[in-house]
Order: structure tokens, then sequence, then C-alpha cells
């Protein structure tokens, strides 16, 4: 039953279904199990008739992470559709703290994966999908503390808005409030950090298919869709992510090239900023912003603009990974010292407890902004063998987001006394 907004929300036991959760069922992915087999069992399961609430969720993941979104996604549906509780347990026996995760009904993208930052904690993770024809229930499970885990994409709107209604009674407390997700829509965190000091993000302009089309013919100009768009640009179909669509046009010819390739009726376009280094190589880094205290997360070195992590091939060079060692082992009075300003002013300004940033320096060393996100990866499943640096950095970081649940936790009882 949906929550009234104006009535304060109750609290009580959790009716919860246990599922294996998102960290564990993705590591086995990444580590090269075969899924095949679970995906058979479960299947099993719900044909028999025998099948629990949580393992429908995990067979919806599972077949995604086979390949199959769509089905995965139906089946995601048909389970929520009789229940939205669901419970990762913690590493502990008793569980020190626990965390209520607010959802949408989306892809398994499309949330804050938070339990890869709970591995190995004393944090009981429930998650409660808010859909739609559903809403928040009029008591909710007791927890020390909540988090908004969905993403600021079109799909998650209505669960946003129906957590936002009911924020002012929330009776813990609530962790990335549903108001201030939205800041990371990339045009409106252009408004939001446009002036300031030390930090470069390029404007990112919606512009329809008419509008790019009609400036690759000369029928307009580029100061018609924005003052400071110009050849080289950088255009991506409006939604997507993952660098789907993501391209560097030269000319107008090549936007005409581009939307020939293309069906979108709607774009995002920014002016395109060259960030290569003085040795020929771009970098790219993601950083965790927790408790606005910034944290790196990996560092991508490549010959290509268009970079991110994988198809950088850090795990190929062992040069490329003595730098990015030197990054992480150096970071706080490096990297996160020169650009200190521009991350606190940026976390400020964004008012997310906990969020991430993929980032570079532009030539003038300043902090270069291509997005913020509160959904991307940040995991501990890399090889300690070939990265042995990284799991201390990643226990800091998951470390930190256990200490900010804590503090929160502590003030809320402490309000409530």
């Amino acid at each position: 039953m949906q929550h009234p907004v104006s009535a304060p929300i109750g609290l009580t036991a959790a009716n919860y279904a246990d599922r294996i959760g998102f960290a564990q069922l993705t590591r086995r992915a990444f580590e090269g199990v075969d899924l095949h087999p679970l995906r058979d069992q479960l299947v099993a399961r719900i044909a028999a008739g025998t099948a629990l609430a949580g393992e429908g969720l995990d067979l919806s993941l599972i077949t995604q992470l086979l390949g199959d979104k769509d089905r995965g996604l139906a089946i995601q549906s048909e389970v929520l559709a009789f229940h939205q509780l669901f419970r990762t347990p913690s590493a502990a026996a008793k569980p020190g703290l626990r965390l209520l995760a607010l959802a949408a009904d989306i892809d398994m993208g499309g949330n804050t994966p938070i339990d890869f930052l709970l591995e190995g904690s004393d944090i009981e993770l429930l998650t409660l999908y808010v859909i739609k024809g559903v809403g928040l229930p009029e008591t909710l499970p007791e927890h020390d503390a909540a988090i908004v885990v969905a993403s600021d994409s079109e799909e998650c709107r209505e669960a946003l808005a129906l957590i936002e209604g009911a924020a002012p009674h929330w009776p813990r407390p609530l962790l990335n409030r549903p108001d201030r997700i939205g800041n990371l829509d990339r045009d409106k965190l252009y408004r939001l950090l446009t002036d300031v000091p030390g930090l470069d993000i390029p404007a990112t302009i919606h512009a329809t298919r008419t509008q790019l089309s009609d400036l690759a013919q000369g029928r307009i100009a580029r100061a018609d869709i924005a003052g400071e768009l110009h050849f080289p640009m950088i255009a991506r179909p409006r939604g997507s992510h993952a660098g789907v669509g993501l391209a560097k046009l030269d000319d107008a010819a090549a936007l005409v090239a581009y939307l020939a390739e293309r069906k979108e009726q709607d774009f995002f376009v920014a002016r395109f900023v060259d960030y290569v280094s003085p040795d020929g190589l771009y970098r790219k880094y993601r950083l965790a912003m927790v408790d606005g205290k910034p944290y790196a997360c990996h560092m991508a070195i490549a010959d290509r603009w268009d970079i991110w992590y994988l198809n950088a091939y850090m795990a190929f060079s062992e040069e490329k990974r003595a730098e990015e060692a030197v990054f992480m082992r150096d970071f706080d009075h490096a990297f996160g010292a020169r650009h200190s300003n521009a991350l606190e002013e940026m976390s400020r300004r964004v008012g997310l407890d906990y969020f991430i940033v993929d980032c570079a320096e532009n030539a003038n060393g300043e902090l270069l902004v291509f997005e913020a996100d509160n959904t991307a990866v940040v995991h501990n499943m890399d090889s300690p063998v070939v990265f042995p640096y990284k799991p201390p950095q990643m226990r800091k970081i998951f470390a930190a987001f256990a200490a900010m649940l804590s503090r929160h936790a502590k003030t809320g009882t402490e309000s409530a006394a």
C-alpha cells in the first residue's frame, strides 16, 4: 500500500526474502564461473512452484549477466509484483548495523551496487524496491539508516518522487536524498559546477536530431544550439551509458555520418577537450566521494580519448599498473591535494553523501569532469596478484563508507533519544 505523504512513517519487523545478491553473483561471472547450472536450477524451482522471492530476483540478475537483459527485467518485474523487500546478509553472525537501500525496478546497472561496498562488513543490507502502483509501505522495515540507490535516469523518476514525498517523515537518517540525485544529470551537473574555480566541465547540451541535421546541412549555426559549441564536438544519445553511441565529430561531414548510423531522436553534445598528456597518452580517473572526501578508485591509461578501464588493458601493462599504484599511494598529497578545493566545492554543490566522479586533468592542470554518477561499480574483484595495490585501497573506501553509515546511524539514534 502506498504511504500517504503527510503521515509519519512507522517501523516494523522486516518481512524480507533472502537472496544471493548483486556482488556475489557478479563476482562469480567476473571470475568466469558458469552461471548456467544455477540458472537452470532456479528455473526448475520456479516451474515446480517451490522458488522463493529472493531466488526469483537472483534469477533475474543471472539472466541479465548471461546477456538476456529483456528476459531478466521481465522476471524481475514479475517478482516485484508480489514482493519488494530483500535481504543480503552481512558477513557477521550478528549485524552491527542494518541499512535500508531504496531501489527502482530497473536493469542491473540502474541502482547503486551497494553490496560491493558492504562486502566483509557487519552491515546487513535490506533492499526495498519502490515500484509504480505500490510505492512505499505504511510501515517500513526496522533499520538504522537508509540510502537512496536509484539513479537519475528517466526510468527511476517515479520511484524518486515517491521517496521524496516521504522523505520529510523518514524515521531514520536518509542518505543520498532523492531531490539531490537529479543533480547528477549531465546537463544539470554542468550548470551546477560551471563556475567552480579549478574545475573544467564542458557544457552538456540537449540537441534534437532535427537540430543536429540542420547544423550538419548548414541551415543553422553551432551558436544556435549553444554558444560554446564548436567542432570537434562530442555526441552521445540522450540516456545512453557505458560509451554507447559516444563519438567525436570533427566536422559537419562526420555529423552527417553519425546521424545516419543512429536512430535516436535526442542527443547530448559538448565541446571536445583534448586532455592528452605530454607523452601522448590519455589518463582518466575514477574517484569515490564518500562523506565529502575523495578516494581513488582507478586510473586508466591509453592512447585514445574515449577511454574507460576495460579498453585501457591495464592488466597487460606492468608500466601502467605501476603508475596506477603510485596514483593510489600518493593520492591524498598529490592528485587529491591538487584538486582538493574543486572537489570539496563539487561535493558541497552536488549534496550527496556518496557518488562517483569520472575525471581527468586538462592542459591547464584543472580538474576536467566528465560525469558524476551514483551507480558506477566500485569493487574489489580484481586479481590481487596482478593488482596487489588495489585491495588495500578498496578496503579503505569500504571502511569510509561503513564509517559514514555508522556516523549517521548514531546521529539518528541520539536525535531520537
